[in-house]
C-alpha cells in the first residue's frame, strides 16, 4: 500500500444516532494507528444527515467514548481545524451547489416518485425474487415537466444515474482488486426531500474538501464504493484508496450485534474496563505478534502496526480474551497508586457513587446497609436465579412478557433520564394494560438483583442504558428458563 509519509489524512465518521458501538471504536482505532504509522493526520466528523435520528446527546456520547478510548483527533466538531465545520447538518448549504452541478452534467436527475409507490415497486421487485432498486420511472423526465413540477411545489430528490453496462473496478487495500457490475448498482438518492443530503453524497464530497487520502471503514459499505467513485469521476476528483476491514463478529461468526451481546463502549466504561485493555484487545487485529506478546500499549501497537497484512475473516470479539487482558493491565500496569485512583474515578464515573448515596441517605440505619442497598450500581454481574423472582406475583410468562415489551420500547428513549424513563415505562404499562407496579416488580430484579434497592426510575437512568439493556437480557434468559421448566 503506497502512501506518503507527509501528507496522509483519515478519518472516523460516526452518527450520533445511539450509544458509541465498539465497532466504531475498532474503526476509529485503525485510522487513529494508520495516521500515526505514516506520521498523517486523524480527523473526527460527525455525519448527522439522519435528522430524525441524530441528538446532540448521542453525539456528546460518542465524542466522550472515544475519548475514554484514549484517541486523540487533531481536527474536530469540538475542537474546530482548517477544513470545517465537522458536522455535517453545519455543512448542509454546501452540497446543494454540488447536486446542481451533477444535475447541470446530466449526472443525475429529479426523481418525485412517492414513498409509497416506492414501497410498491421494492415490494413487487422482492417477489419476484428481484434486488429491490429504483426502476428509472423519472430518468428521462424532460426538462419543462420537472420544472413545471418543482414550481408547484411537489417534493422531490436527487438521484444519481447508472452506467447501464460494464462494471466498476478498483482495487481494495485489504480485499484487493473487487469488479461490481453496475446493473447490481442502485440510483442512489443523493439530495433529500428535505434539502440533506444522504450519507454516500456528503461523505464523497466531505472527504475531497477535507482532503481525505484513504478511506477506512467497514467492509459492509465495499457494496456502496461504486457510487462513491462514480461520484469523485462525476466531479472529476482523484479518489482516495479504499480500506474496507472484517467486520467484528460473534465467536459463532454471526454479526456483532446489541440484541446478542454487550456492544456499546460505555457498557465496557461501566463495568471497570480499562480502556488500554479495550483498546490492547482491539489493537492486536491489525498486527501480527507471537503469543506472549499480547499485552500492549498504544505506543506499541502503534509500531507494530500492519495495514498490508490484513485478515479479511473478520474479527471475532471473544469476550473472554478481553477479561484476560484487562486482568492483565489490572494486576500488571498500574501502581498501587494509580490502581486506587482509576477505581475512584470509575466510582464516579457519570456521578454513579454520588447519585446513589444521595439515594440511599434516606433508606439507611447505618452505613454498613449500603453495600447490600446499593452495590448493584457497581457490580458487573448480579448473579440472577430464579429465587431472585420469587416475591413477584406474576408469573415467569407474564414475566417474560413484560421483558420482551419493555426491551425494545426503552431503546427509542432519545433522552436517557429519570423523566424519559418513568414516562415511558408508564406509557408501556397503559399499552399493555396493565398497573404499573405490576410491570415495574419484574423490571425491578432485573435491574437491582432485589425486591428491596434504590428507586428504579433513578436506577436505571445511573446505570445508562447500555447496563440497563444487557441487564434485562440476562433477566429475561433467567425467566424463559423459569417457564420451560413449569417453575
Amino acid at each position: 500500500m503506497t502512501t506518503s509519509a507527509t501528507n496522509v489524512r483519515v478519518r472516523i465518521a460516526p452518527s450520533p444516532t445511539g450509544e458509541p458501538h465498539v465497532g466504531t471504536a475498532y474503526i476509529a482505532l485503525f485510522n487513529y494507528l494508520f495516521a500515526r504509522k505514516h506520521n498523517g493526520t486523524f480527523i473526527l466528523r460527525i455525519e448527522d444527515t439522519d435528522a430524525t435520528r441524530s441528538t446532540p446527546e448521542f453525539e456528546t456520547k460518542v465524542l466522550d467514548a472515544l475519548k475514554w478510548c484514549g484517541l486523540e483527533w487533531a481536527e474536530g466538531p469540538d475542537i474546530g481545524g482548517p477544513y470545517g465545520p465537522y458536522r455535517q447538518s453545519d455543512r448542509k448549504d454546501l452540497y446543494q451547489p454540488y447536486a446542481q452541478e451533477l444535475l447541470d452534467k446530466g449526472h443525475a436527475f429529479r426523481c418525485f416518485c412517492t414513498p409509497e409507490r416506492l414501497e410498491q415497486m421494492r415490494n413487487a421487485q422482492r417477489a419476484e425474487g428481484k434486488q429491490p432498486k429504483y426502476d428509472g420511472l423519472c430518468l428521462n423526465l424532460k426538462a419543462e415537466e420537472v420544472t413545471a413540477r418543482m414550481a408547484a411545489g411537489e417534493p422531490s430528490v436527487v438521484r444519481m444515474k447508472i452506467p447501464a453496462e460494464g462494471s466498476c473496478d478498483f482495487h481494495d487495500g485489504v480485499y484487493g482488486d473487487v469488479s461490481i457490475p453496475w446493473d447490481s448498482v442502485d440510483m442512489q438518492v443523493l439530495i433529500k426531500a428535505d434539502g440533506m443530503p444522504t450519507y454516500h453524497m456528503a461523505n464523497v464530497i466531505d472527504d475531497h474538501l477535507m482532503k481525505i487520502t484513504h478511506v477506512a471503514r467497514g467492509e459492509e459499505w465495499l457494496a456502496s464504493v461504486p457510487k462513491h467513485i462514480l461520484l469523485y469521476r462525476y466531479f472529476g476528483w482523484d479518489e482516495p484508496t479504499f480500506m474496507h476491514l472484517s467486520l467484528m463478529r460473534n465467536a459463532d461468526k454471526s454479526k456483532l450485534s446489541k440484541r446478542k451481546n454487550p456492544t456499546s463502549i460505555s457498557y465496557y466504561s461501566a463495568l471497570g474496563y480499562a480502556p488500554e485493555a479495550l483498546m490492547n484487545f482491539l489493537g492486536l487485529f491489525f498486527i501480527q505478534i507471537a503469543e506472549g506478546e499480547e499485552l500492549m500499549t498504544m505506543a506499541e501497537l502503534s509500531e507494530k502496526f500492519d495495514p498490508d497484512n490484513l485478515s479479511k475473516s473478520g474479527a471475532i470479539f471473544d469476550i473472554q480474551k478481553l477479561d484476560w487482558l484487562n486482568g492483565r493491565w489490572l494486576r500488571e500496569k498500574f501502581s498501587e497508586e494509580e490502581f486506587a485512583a482509576r477505581v475512584l474515578a470509575w466510582a464516579m464515573e457519570n456521578d454513579r457513587l454520588k447519585e446513589g448515596l444521595k439515594l440511599s441517605q434516606s433508606r439507611i440505619t447505618k452505613l454498613g446497609e449500603l453495600p447490600d442497598l446499593a452495590g448493584f450500581l457497581l457490580k458487573s454481574d448480579l448473579g440472577l436465579t430464579p429465587d431472585a423472582f420469587a416475591k413477584v406475583k406474576s408469573t415467569p410468562e407474564e414475566i417474560l412478557e413484560i421483558f420482551n415489551t419493555v426491551q425494545p420500547e426503552l431503546e427509542r428513549i432519545f433522552e436517557w433520564n429519570v423523566e424519559s424513563i418513568e414516562a415511558e415505562l408508564r406509557a408501556i404499562a397503559d399499552r399493555m394494560g396493565k398497573k404499573l407496579k405490576v410491570v415495574l416488580a419484574p423490571l425491578f430484579v432485573a435491574v437491582s438483583g432485589s425486591s428491596r434497592s434504590l428507586p428504579l426510575f433513578d436506577s436505571m437512568a445511573i446505570l445508562g442504558r447500555s447496563v440497563v439493556r444487557q441487564r434485562l437480557k440476562v433477566a429475561a434468559q433467567v425467566v424463559a428458563s423459569m417457564a420451560g421448566s413449569g417453575k
